[in-house]
């Protein structure tokens, strides 16, 4: 009697640790599946703005793709893509060994969700498509949940837990297009948390996170340190840190010396000073602007500071006037550069609709914008 009373109690104690080793082994196995690979999106691109005539100097040439969440499926797919925009160059005469290529802001952070489970790219949200990744590592998740600064949210966890594919993939990505076709890539911009560089290899740290933008040589290797964005809009400082005015510099580039600024810091004139002490000769923006049809709304003011006595007020201007008056297009007198060009990117990514008109700046000029196109649009300023 008490042997059945014993082997009827470890049954029922059996069951519940059955039942978890069970959901445990099937949780493994979930998150060890790797998605199957969709076809490539659109490879289309034009060469939408063509100024100059090639004199032996280089060029500056900005490729604004129009990316969406399958592009980001692996590095190699976003590889791809990216060549075949490049290759569109070459054919048309765009590349020489004094060209520099300018990506936009943020091409690298979608990285994030490269080789991730298929439910990421199916997602109809940027915050569902969120979920799906932590839950694919929920415990390296909640090991870089733990490790975040109280000001950090769930985003800043998201982005350190794959930190270290993600620097590699960036790297990887850029650095080949760059030594392929043997120009120099300013690779838009990436978030991660205090990377370095260390023997010429681009490596995450422990610390908070920064928007941080990368140039590689024509032999494909990295060309001055990361660059940290000194001024992140609203939305990224809840999980960002600004960086340093006096972290500016420029970087010794076939064409001339390059000054880049990121996005919303070259609409801030604290930004162009120490440009111009650097004696900056070309200057380019890799830019991001969220949101369908934002280009022609009404812009909303300097996020984050406060307008000095000659900034206008909010609502006064559209997006593109700002763009073009306020930032590189009105203040790229100010950094010594003797030409300038902004890029964004276009596309939907998830929820997320991207805007922006790429455009060239040349001191004393009205910038000259690219239009409205349903495929990736080349712009190209001969030197």
């Amino acid at each position: 009697m008490f042997n059945r009373l014993v082997h009827r109690s470890l049954r029922r104690l059996a069951l519940p640790g059955l039942i978890g080793a069970s959901l445990i082994a099937f949780l493994f196995a979930w998150t060890q599946i790797r998605p199957v690979e969709l076809f490539l999106s659109d490879l289309r691109a034009e060469v939408a703005l063509n100024v100059g005539n090639d004199a032996g100097r280089g060029n500056l040439l900005g490729i604004e793709p129009r990316l969406y969440p399958g592009d980001y499926q692996s590095a190699g797919r976003l590889y791809l893509k990216l060549q075949g925009h490049l290759r569109e160059a070459r054919e048309q005469g765009l590349l020489n060994d004094k060209t520099i290529v300018v990506f936009p802001e943020h091409i690298g952070t979608w990285l994030v969700a490269a080789n991730a489970k298929p439910h990421v790219y199916s997602a109809d949200t940027l915050l569902e498509a969120t979920h799906w990744l932590i839950a694919s590592r929920p415990f390296d998740y909640l090991s870089a949940l733990l490790s975040s600064e109280a000001r950090e949210d769930y985003k800043a966890a998201v982005f350190k837990m794959h930190a270290d594919y993600m620097a590699e993939n960036y790297q990887q990505v850029f650095g080949s297009l760059a030594s392929e076709f043997g120009v120099t890539i300013v690779a838009g911009s990436i978030l991660l948390p205090t990377p370095s560089l260390v023997d010429g290899q681009l490596l995450p740290g422990t610390g908070p996170l920064y928007n941080v933008s990368l140039t590689f040589d024509r032999d494909g290797r990295p060309l001055g340190l990361p660059q940290r964005k000194v001024f992140p809009i609203k939305s990224e400082l809840a999980f960002t840190e600004p960086g340093q005015t006096s972290q500016l510099g420029v970087l010794q580039s076939p064409a001339g010396r390059l000054g880049v600024l990121l996005g919303a810091d070259s609409l801030q004139e604290s930004s162009y000073a120490p440009l111009a002490l650097a004696s900056s000769q070309l200057l380019v923006v890799p830019a991001f602007l969220r949101g369908a049809g934002q280009w022609q709304a009404l812009w909303e003011g300097l996020d984050g500071s406060l307008p000095g006595d000659d900034m206008p007020e909010p609502g006064e201007l559209t997006e593109e006037q700002a763009w073009h008056q306020l930032a590189l297009g009105g203040q790229i007198g100010k950094s010594g550069a003797i030409a300038g060009m902004t890029v964004f990117s276009r596309g939907k990514l998830w929820d997320l609709d991207t805007d922006g008109r790429s455009f060239i700046a040349l001191p004393g000029q009205t910038p000259q914008g690219i239009h409205d196109s349903d495929v990736a649009q080349l712009l190209n300023l001969w030197l």
